[in-house]
């Protein structure tokens, strides 16, 4: 009688692993194993990624970053720095046993948490947060019958910056630094740290056919809207996306966003995920004026030692002090004091 058995991942599981990833109908673009070396090259944080294995066949698998700091304590998540993540299987026994697995790890690390990040409550023994949602849009395949759904407001907001003379530019690695100019400035005006770039380059090697950059530029060739996109079946994201606050009457964010959502369109997408937010907040009714419908998110937690859920977020007023005082930084010193600290936090 065959017997399912949970083990780490080893190098030589690659290809079956992102070939369970490919076929799984409960998969996220982040289960890919890519991800290890982005994380592990840019942050140097130990993984441990769990697959469950029946017969010599995968029959679901869990991706784990531990993160250790004095400042922030000792944890694992699934995924880090990512909307997304979790235990990937299509049983319920399956889950069970590479949950129980993962708590054998976080214990044995001395991890004071898990935190898994998913899209259903897969799991009836741990708690869970669900103060975030994801924005997610249907796309229709011609990108003309998305424009006509749009409302007239909408349409002459997204019209504004081109009349300013603005345009936007597609790319990768030549579109990188643009990217990342207005990112940092963004990080620094909403008072988080910002990622290295070297973690953006990172991501642009481990996935050279499904990910881009677009950038919106005035007419000086000024970037002042930029995003961050990846692609995973059917889905198009935009983890990354944003804007210099001193250009916002000018709207050209609206230009970002509408030429995004054509590209989707244009490259056979059907869905497009705005990216995670809090309901009712003002990126919330930002992405819901495109017609974007909320999907629930379920973080999961497993506590060593019980008490509330951790809060390791700028929402948490604990970090409100320090919040103001990085804002008043100048940019060029957010990028050198951002990465060392976002590293140690779970994003």
């Amino acid at each position: 009688m065959s017997v399912c058995r949970v083990r780490l991942f080893e190098e030589g599981d690659r290809t079956a692993w992102d070939r369970y990833v490919l076929d799984s109908a409960s998969s996220n673009c982040y289960h890919l194993s890519s991800w290890k070396d982005v994380i592990e090259r840019t942050f140097g944080h130990r993984s441990f990624y769990l697959l469950a294995e029946e017969d010599g066949k995968i029959e679901g698998i869990l991706p784990l970053v531990h993160i250790k700091s004095r400042l922030f304590g000792n944890f694992m998540v699934s995924l880090p720095y990512f909307n997304y993540g979790g235990v990937c299987a299509e049983e319920d026994r399956v889950r069970e046993m590479l949950i129980e697995e993962a708590i054998e790890v976080a214990s044995r690390e001395g991890a004071e948490h898990i935190e898994l990040r998913a899209t259903v409550p897969f799991s009836n023994t741990l708690h869970v947060k669900t103060t975030k949602v994801s924005m997610r849009l249907r796309l229709p395949p011609d990108p003309d019958h998305l424009w006509r759904s749009f409302p007239s407001k909408l349409r002459s907001q997204i019209k504004r910056p081109t009349k300013e003379g603005m345009f936007a530019l597609w790319g990768r690695e030549e579109e990188l630094e643009s990217f990342y100019r207005v990112f940092s400035v963004n990080m620094r005006d909403l008072g988080t740290p910002v990622y290295s770039i070297d973690f953006f380059k990172a991501i642009l090697d481990a996935f050279p056919d499904t990910t881009w950059i677009c950038t919106v530029y005035t007419r000086d060739k000024k970037p002042v809207a930029s995003g961050f996109l990846v692609g995973f079946k059917d889905v198009l994201e935009i983890p990354w996306a944003s804007s210099i606050r001193r250009y916002n009457r000018f709207s050209p964010n609206m230009l970002l966003y509408w030429n995004v959502l054509r590209f989707a369109c244009e490259k056979g997408y059907t869905t497009f995920d705005f990216g995670r937010c809090t309901p009712g907040s003002g990126t919330y009714r930002f992405k819901k004026q495109w017609g974007a419908e909320p999907l629930q998110l379920y973080w999961l937690y497993w506590l060593r030692d019980g008490g509330p859920l951790p809060e390791l977020n700028p929402d948490n007023p604990k970090y409100r002090l320090a919040i103001k005082v990085w804002q008043r930084l100048p940019v060029r010193v957010t990028r050198l004091l951002g990465p060392p600290l976002i590293k140690r936090l779970p994003g």
